[in-house]
């Protein structure tokens, strides 16, 4: 039999057995991508499948100036197969945070939902066609040329007003790169924090990010065994009750509705503020009713010290604002402002077209963190040169993509933080994960507890420390499973 090359196979098998399936272009970027000789420890893709749930919110969230209700999980199982022959199955799942990843002015809720569900379908098909063996980072920096290729082609064939966003590609795409990774350790019978030295990942940090870092290994960046408890970030959404005069009418679902209320119940300590960005004595008011409610309540509980983050999911016109508003929260209430811990990107995602919007001066003041904006190196470089001074880490953009966003970071000294995307289940356990391994992460967020709790339900059973919070501090010591930890 005439041997043939994988390159070769890769070029012909992916166009004969998946013809009409995705366009030539994306393949063609799959198959020009080749890992280093794969080693003992490389795993291959077998198969992908996913699935997708939905779930009412029990209570609507304002960010970014819209109402959300409702949220869609992207669930990913991934069978590989090891050099030693056996074969493993992981698991990813993510929320498909359309308004969040994927904003838009001109189409609905249903289109961009609808779009990313389309793309989700796509990935399956590029991924299990991909057949070269080695690291779950290895993998994940060959095919997201070919993710974002079928993102473009997915914007062409369903004729949408705005191309699908990178931002909206790394979302999709992450429980792919989650289950990726979740096999890789259970493959190796190891929590995957444990896979991520030169015995496993063959590569050094040079060759994913710049030469500053030719001889460094992942693994020098990451704790292998998790921080036992990290503070929770309670989310006082925008359009949230903070006390009873709020409301309306009470759901009476048995779980808590006003700030003093929720403080009480999970003994809380650390409070992120979402702002509307558009509406300077709003803003001040809101964190000014949030600071004095938070006060009377802590006095009560004899506790003498929290914080807050400040989110205004970059709805600030420009950078006078954010500096306007920390001028006049001072001065209404310094001790407020002393608590502020960080403020997440004030301004609008894309950097290079508001490049006026610098931090330096904001940033003398408090850590002002890249969030929406942080979708590659590069677009952490400019954030530095900007004068960001902080790192907003997210499972929802993958993680391999986190881990080493996470090793830049702690390179250049920056602060770092794990948000959320409104994360149930098993992408809890994925993000509280990421927190706990990363060093310098000091809290965690947790928000679908208090918007779709009716998600996290079939898991407080089997993590009790990570769903059920009563101290203000979630157990993390348990995420030490095979793979993820989740299943």
């Amino acid at each position: 039999m005439k041997k043939v090359s994988r390159r070769r196979f890769l070029n012909v098998s992916a166009a004969s057995l998946f013809a009409g399936l995705a366009p030539r272009s994306s393949w063609a970027l799959l198959a020009s991508h080749t890992l280093p000789r794969p080693a003992s420890r490389a795993i291959r893709i077998e198969d992908v499948t996913l699935g997708f749930e939905d779930f009412l919110y029990r209570a609507p969230l304002k960010f970014g100036g819209t109402i959300v209700d409702r949220v869609t999980l992207l669930n990913v199982h991934c069978l590989v197969r090891a050099a030693n022959g056996r074969t493993v199955k992981g698991f990813g799942s993510m929320p498909l945070g359309n308004v969040w990843a994927f904003p838009s002015r001109t189409m609905s809720y249903d289109t961009t939902l609808g779009a990313m569900k389309v793309l989700a379908a796509r990935l399956v098909k590029l991924t299990a066609a991909y057949k070269d063996a080695g690291h779950p980072i290895d993998i994940n920096a060959a095919l997201e040329p070919a993710y974002l290729q079928a993102a473009e082609d997915v914007s062409k064939e369903l004729n949408l007003a705005e191309p699908i966003p990178k931002l909206c590609t790394l979302v999709t795409a992450s429980p792919f790169d989650a289950a990726l990774h979740d096999a890789f350790g259970k493959a190796h019978g190891l929590n995957c924090y444990h896979t991520y030295g030169p015995e496993f990942l063959a590569r050094d940090l040079g060759h994913f990010l710049t030469p500053e870092f030719k001889g460094e290994s992942l693994d020098s960046y990451v704790l292998k065994q998790p921080k036992p408890h990290l503070p929770l970030y309670h989310l006082v959404g925008a359009v949230d009750p903070i006390t009873e005069s709020d409301i309306k009418k009470r759901l009476d679902d048995g779980l808590p509705e006003t700030l003093p209320e929720w403080i009480n119940y999970n003994g809380l300590t650390h409070l992120k503020i979402k702002l509307n960005g558009d509406d300077l004595d709003w803003d001040i008011e809101r964190v000014l009713r949030v600071d004095r409610t938070a006060a009377e309540t802590q006095q009560k509980r004899h506790v003498a010290q929290w914080v807050y983050s400040l989110d205004f999911n970059e709805r600030c016109p420009n950078v006078g604002y954010l500096l306007d508003f920390l001028r006049r929260l001072k001065e209404k209430t310094p001790a407020g402002f002393e608590r502020i811990q960080y403020i997440e990107q004030p301004t609008a995602r894309d950097l290079k077209a508001h490049r006026a919007n610098v931090m330096h001066e904001a940033a003398k003041l408090k850590p002002v963190v890249i969030d929406e904006s942080l979708t590659d190196l590069e677009s952490l470089l400019l954030a530095r040169e900007m004068g960001y001074t902080g790192v907003a880490l997210k499972a929802c953009k993958g993680q391999s993509q986190s881990l080493l966003m996470a090793a830049a970071a702690q390179k250049y000294q920056m602060f770092l933080c794990v948000q959320d995307l409104t994360c149930p289940g098993a992408s809890l356990i994925h993000s509280a994960g990421l927190a706990a391994h990363i060093p310098g992460v000091a809290a965690i967020e947790a928000n679908a507890r208090q918007y779709v709790p009716a998600a996290n339900k079939p898991w407080e059973s089997k993590f009790p420390g990570i769903f059920i919070i009563k101290d203000g501090t979630m157990d993390t010591s348990t995420l030490t499973g095979p793979g993820l930890g989740a299943v």
